[in-house]
């Protein structure tokens, strides 16, 4: 069975080799044995409820329990920018005007911003390409957003996830290659590395201060302002049918596009419910024929688990078999936070729950 789950101290070599297949531009999950190291141990408290809240970074690996093989890695920071700086380029506008001349232009601007500071933040996404099937990749991205809406006081109103811009078949960014390239004198690896490792005071110091006009950008540098790295692609879908949305913040480095949205407009928060467990060696309570892929997580935040189960719930019970049970580590009469796993089930579920919590006098 496939579950994800918040990591454990003894994990650090199952995260190292999804590191090392990761490649190049994903800053927060680099082949690093110390930093993951540390990273773990982070989470660890995070989970444990031992740092304060803004501190933590909540890791979850996907592992396939018929191998014990860490197959896929998730995470969602607290907040960003409150140890270290946290910048992006906020893309502006600047008008230019003349009567006399009857000229007016508006021109697209690149302003360095510290605008997403304190958000939470979802980040190191990678799964196995091994395992690029079923609902793997969606459980993965998704588990996220359950464990959010299940613990939504741990967290910043506003939500926030940097993609992977656009790169060459080579590594090579054209919009680090034509803009950043130019400043900090060392290729786009290399001051990701440092990025990568907290040293980010030389963002600041190198950077200018002053607004870049895109436009003064070669063409191929302006196109991929915005713009996913292909393996990027299936990612921000899944973040936008969750309600993220570009709102004009992009990577400093690769001009990847920031997603945002708030918290308590997220999917997950709008239609996901408390159910109670019930064995499935009671009578089925749902139609079989109806039945659906549901994200099914624990409500424990010390050993969060969330799997994938295809029964719908029924008045606010959902069946789950023994094994199920044992995965999440819950058992009948528990309680579980579902919600459907894809997001055109949206409408028919909130017909479903209107039917069944709302009774008109």
């Amino acid at each position: 069975m496939i579950v994800v789950r918040a990591i454990k101290k003894d994990d650090l070599d199952g995260l190292m080799y999804l590191a090392t297949q990761v490649g190049d531009g994903m800053t927060t999950l680099k082949p690093d044995t110390e930093m993951l190291s540390n990273r773990i141990a982070v989470a660890c408290a995070s989970f444990a409820e031992q740092i304060p809240p803004e501190q933590r970074d909540y890791l979850f690996v996907l592992e396939d329990t018929d191998n014990g093989k860490i197959i896929g890695v998730s995470a969602i920071k607290s907040a960003v920018g409150l140890d270290e700086p946290f910048y992006n380029y906020r893309i502006g506008t600047l008008v230019h005007s003349s009567k006399e001349l009857n000229v007016y232009s508006r021109m697209d601007t690149l302003y360095l911003s510290n605008d997403l500071t304190g958000c939470a933040e979802l980040c190191s996404l990678f799964l196995h390409p091994d395992y690029r099937n079923n609902n793997n990749g969606r459980l993965l991205s998704k588990c996220r957003f359950l464990f959010i809406a299940q613990f939504p006081h741990l967290f910043s109103e506003k939500l926030i996830a940097e993609l992977r811009g656009f790169q060459y078949p080579d590594g090579s960014s054209p919009f680090w290659d034509n803009l950043g390239r130019h400043f900090f004198k060392m290729d786009f690896n290399r001051a990701d590395d440092i990025s990568s490792l907290g040293k980010k005071s030389f963002i600041a110091e190198l950077m200018p201060r002053h607004p870049l006009y895109v436009a003064y950008l070669p063409k191929v540098a302006q196109d991929v302002i915005g713009q996913v790295h292909v393996d990027t692609a299936p990612a921000r879908r899944l973040l936008e049918q969750e309600g993220l949305y570009y709102e004009g913040f992009v990577d400093i480095f690769d001009a990847g596009p920031v997603l945002q949205a708030r918290v308590n407009e997220l999917r997950s928060v709008r239609l996901s419910e408390l159910l109670e467990v019930v064995d499935c060696s009671a009578a089925l309570l749902s139609d079989p024929a109806a039945a659906e892929p549901m994200l099914v997580a624990n409500t424990s935040i010390q050993d969060y688990r969330i799997i994938v189960s295809d029964l719908l719930p029924h008045h606010g019970q959902l069946q789950l078999t023994l094994e199920q049970q044992q995965v999440l580590g819950c058992s009948v009469k528990s309680q579980v936070r579902a919600m459907p796993l894809n997001a055109k089930n949206e409408a028919k579920n909130e017909v479903r729950k209107i039917g069944e919590n709302y009774n008109e006098p």
